[in-house]
């Protein structure tokens, strides 16, 4: 079984446990913090701008990414977790309304931070977990981040009842030191970075241009930010669903989502079996329809057909996220990748909140049946396209992702010289051989004879 070989990899497993750690906290504390700032200022659009801290230093992705390229990429894990072990704990100094601003600066700093990890980890788990088992990776992260989204908020607001917020901030801390810890038992050793060529500008633009001009990322990536955007659509008719549709209390939504995250934790464990049977176009548009299949079914006044709907919710809408940062891993070159995972994240999540205002507003003026509706029509739509895109079922991917995507003469490649041809995440790790020496990374002796892919240079939701 791959997600055996996975857990069995002690890079992916490690990995993983820091993912497992970091994700338990940040889950608690985000869930803890707008109830901090309400019980303190008694303001409910203060306790919503919680969010929007956390989630606002995503437009600087591209910026970010280019310094995760910068530097190396284990050391910058390493310390990006350790500085943020040490600042959590400014927030036992929150005590009153007056001291409030102290929350919303620090998750703002967690928010850049996650944002400059995510986009080092992309370049890091392409040297780290071999390549016929990156799409099993990306979705057991997926899993792993979704469960703790079930278990964390529960111990969060136990900690916040019985302690107080600055205990969860200590909880958070506690488990930014564990992730440092995992990323520093990782047997992966960098050389240091080629000095750049060129200005921050001129390296943060190569990166927007090759996401903008790849055959492949594009469309999965642009797919991946409709998603997205129907999520809000869709998220936001919940409560009216539940209520009109249902005749159910609010209290009831808390259901609607252990079921969606159920759903999602099957879709990270089955997401590499079903990534190697599937072309990359193909997956993320079966994951755009089961979700937005599942939102439009939810217009129906049945308990039952809801929630299995909501389970096709979890199950699709991971798909697509995972289709396209397995992409930018396998058709980035490794110099780029941090870059292009960076944007990749912002197109993606950045309208996430504007889509969620607008989906408020339609509730206050549509029916909510239409709402559901539209999302699943625009799915329907938009994975259409897709696939049209795709030709025949992503053959011309595999002929054209080597020679697509080049920077301007003189700067690095986009696609890598071992880019895994579209349907093909298990490939042959023989194909493309070893380009080990050319970018600078490499896993010591002890890793070869186990992991011959891990030999190749060059992963988001994100710490």
């Amino acid at each position: 079984m791959t997600v055996r070989k996975v857990l069995g990899d002690r890079d992916a497993a490690t990995y993983l446990g820091g993912v497992l750690v970091s994700g338990f906290g940040d889950s608690a504390m985000l869930l803890v913090a707008g109830i901090w700032v309400k019980t303190l200022t008694g303001s409910s659009s203060l306790a919503a701008a919680v969010t929007f801290c956390v989630w606002a230093p995503a437009l600087a992705g591209p910026v970010l990414g280019t310094l995760a390229d910068r530097v190396r990429r284990r050391s910058l894990l390493i310390w990006t977790n350790a500085a943020l072990a040490v600042l959590l704990p400014v927030l036992l100094a929150v005590r009153s309304g007056r001291e409030a601003w102290l929350l919303f600066v620090v998750l703002a700093v967690v928010g850049a931070a996650s944002v400059l990890s995510d986009a080092a980890e992309a370049g890091l788990v392409t040297a780290a977990v071999p390549v016929d088992l990156r799409g099993d990776f990306n979705g057991l992260r997926m899993t792993v981040n979704e469960a703790m989204k079930l278990l964390a908020p529960l111990v969060g607001a136990g900690l916040f009842l019985r302690y107080g917020g600055g205990a969860v901030a200590v909880l958070d801390a506690v488990t930014f030191v564990l992730a440092a810890a995992a990323f520093a038992m990782l047997r992966t050793r960098e050389l240091p970075p080629v000095p750049p060529a060129e200005g921050w500008r001129e390296q943060t633009a190569e990166g927007i241009r090759c996401l903008r001009d790849h055959p492949l990322l594009r469309p999965l990536v642009t797919v991946g930010a409709v998603a997205m955007v129907l999520s809000g659509l869709s998220s936001s008719a919940i409560y009216e669903m539940t209520e009109a549709g249902l005749h159910r209390p609010p209290a009831f939504v808390a259901v609607l989502y252990v079921v969606q995250g159920a759903g999602s934790i099957v879709a990270g464990v089955v997401a590499g079996a079903v990534m190697r049977r599937l072309p990359e176009r193909v997956f993320a548009a079966v994951g755009l329809l089961l979700f937005t299949t599942g939102a439009a079914l939810r217009a129906v006044p049945s308990l039952p057909v809801v929630l299995v709907a909501t389970l096709a919710i979890g199950v699709g809408l991971p798909w697509v996220i995972v289709a396209a940062f397995t992409a930018v891993q396998q058709r980035t070159a490794p110099e780029l990748v941090g870059r292009v995972a960076a944007t990749a994240s912002t197109v993606i999540f950045g309208p996430t909140a504007l889509a969620a205002a607008l989906g408020a507003g339609l509730v206050a003026l549509v029916d909510f049946r239409l709402q559901l509706a539209a999302v699943g029509v625009l799915g329907l739509m938009a994975a259409w396209l897709l696939l049209l895109r795709g030709g025949s079922a992503g053959s011309a991917d595999a002929g054209s992702v080597r020679a697509a995507g080049l920077a301007d003469a003189g700067s690095a490649q986009c696609v890598p010289a071992d880019a895994v041809p579209a349907g093909s995440v298990s490939a042959s790790p023989a194909e493309g051989g070893s380009a080990q020496g050319e970018h600078g990374v490499l896993r010591p002796a002890d890793a070869v004879e186990d992991h011959q892919p891990d030999l190749r240079d060059p992963r988001p939701q994100q710490r």
